[in-house]
């Protein structure tokens, strides 16, 4: 197994959005089954493509390399080569784990003038964009070139063919508060780290109104980011686009570390338009 075959997966899993690790021998002393440069690739499941050596040291190093999937975290591992580790060599090892997560996701419901404009701020930002709008005439491939996915359906027949999880951010701007009430509800049954809503702030209350009479509570309304976006006096669509996938940035950096009630975009007026306003 070369060097060249391990990175040539390594870029394959990073465009394709899948987690792995990648473990490298940083220092050796002794006699030591593989010397300081050595790599090995782990994947999300324990399959691994290379060796940092074998024995107990390539079991313990795989090990850490799921965990350090799970928390995000990269760590450092000092081996002894004893009769223990499965060697006899007494030599010694040191072995570095770094974690590479898949790309975070952006699920964007609705289509129009702010919708596509976060979509295409979000991909050139790192996340895989799936964007979502029943209406056949704004969801054209051409006019989404950058969106992974394209999902042409309501939001009831959306949800089942989409995968939101913990690295899923899900922004919500459909042409009616009555579609943007069910995606809400809809990204509340799933587990993403990030649900926003644009809109007012009366908007919002209607919202948190109608979901305390439906009985959820208020946890659960807690995870709703609305007015979302960070309050930089946004007005155009590219500028309430900046301001959400900013947010979303923050989000991701700082793993949620930053809650509240965040400021919207820009002020809307109480009985205002919805900004996503499909397009002319």
């Amino acid at each position: 197994m070369t060097d060249l075959e391990i990175y040539e997966e390594a870029v394959r899993l990073l465009r394709s959005g899948t987690p792995f690790s990648l473990a490298t021998v940083t220092a050796c002393g002794g006699s030591s089954p593989r010397k300081a440069g050595a790599r090995m690739l782990v994947y999300g499941d324990g399959a691994t493509l290379g060796s940092v050596g074998g024995g107990r040291v390539e079991q313990e190093t795989v090990a850490a390399a799921q965990a350090a999937l799970r928390d995000g975290s990269p760590r450092t591992l000092p081996f002894r080569l004893t009769e223990e580790n499965g060697f006899a060599c007494g030599g010694s090892m040191e072995v570095y784990v770094e974690p590479h997560g898949g790309m975070p996701r952006l699920v964007m419901f609705g289509a129009g003038h702010v919708g596509k404009a976060v979509s295409a701020l979000a991909a050139t930002c790192g996340f895989r964009v799936t964007v979502v709008d029943e209406r056949p005439e704004c969801t054209g491939r051409d006019q989404f070139p950058f969106a992974h996915e394209i999902v042409c359906a309501t939001v009831a027949d959306a949800f089942p063919r989409l995968s939101v999880d913990r690295d899923t951010s899900v922004v919500i701007a459909t042409p009616g508060h009555l579609h943007d009430f069910e995606a809400v509800r809809g990204a509340l049954k799933t587990d993403a780290r990030f649900i926003g809503l644009v809109g007012s702030r009366r908007k919002r209350e209607l919202l948190l109104t109608t979901l305390e009479g439906e009985g959820v509570g208020a946890l659960q309304c807690e995870r709703i980011v609305t007015p979302v976006g960070l309050d930089i006096g946004a007005e155009t669509p590219e500028e309430i686009a900046v301001s959400i996938v900013g947010q979303l940035i923050r989000e991701r950096r700082m793993h949620g570390a930053h809650h509240g009630d965040p400021a919207g975009g820009r002020p809307v007026e109480a009985d205002g338009e919805l900004q996503a306003a499909p397009p002319p």
